[in-house]
């Protein structure tokens, strides 16, 4: 009987153990992920992925398809973010499904933001957010369209 219980109790947490926190991640791919009602199209890739003593694991994004008002730009609205440093726990929430594995590496431009975020990270006067995707394009959106780039 004592075996029987064992058996029950090492299943238990095995499959307790299988959660969305064994989400693997890796450069290049691209997540669905929980967006904002007018977005349902916006995917994040992944650009880089780092481990901090402080923070844990910072997975670097950018964000696509998306519909930021933004005054300087020609029509009205941005369609990306190029670098957001995310936790994994926050990241785990937000995505739904993995769109594409290819690989593709990032960009000049979301490396660019990258490195400002490094050189800022470095010196302590930067963070990572821990608050899911979709809530972090609206507060980027609200930074745009309000000039406060502090929060």
């Amino acid at each position: 009987m004592i075996k029987l219980y064992t058996l029950i109790a090492t299943l238990l947490l095995f499959f307790l153990s299988c959660t969305k926190n064994d989400i693997k991640y890796s450069v290049g791919q691209e997540w669905k992920y929980k967006t904002r009602s007018t977005e349902k199209g916006s995917t994040l890739k992944i650009l880089k992925i780092e481990e901090y003593p402080n923070t844990g694991k910072v997975i670097h994004i950018s964000v696509s398809g998306l519909k930021i008002k933004s005054p300087e730009s020609p029509d009205g609205f941005a369609n990306q973010l190029s670098h957001i440093p995310i936790s994994e726990e926050a990241l785990n929430k937000s995505v739904t499904k993995l769109q594409n594995e290819t690989r593709k590496m990032p960009d000049s431009l979301e490396m660019d933001g990258y490195s400002y975020w490094k050189k800022e990270f470095d010196n302590g006067n930067a963070g990572i957010f821990s608050i899911p995707v979709s809530e972090i394009v609206s507060l980027m959106e609200e930074s745009i369209v309000t000039g406060n780039y502090t929060k």
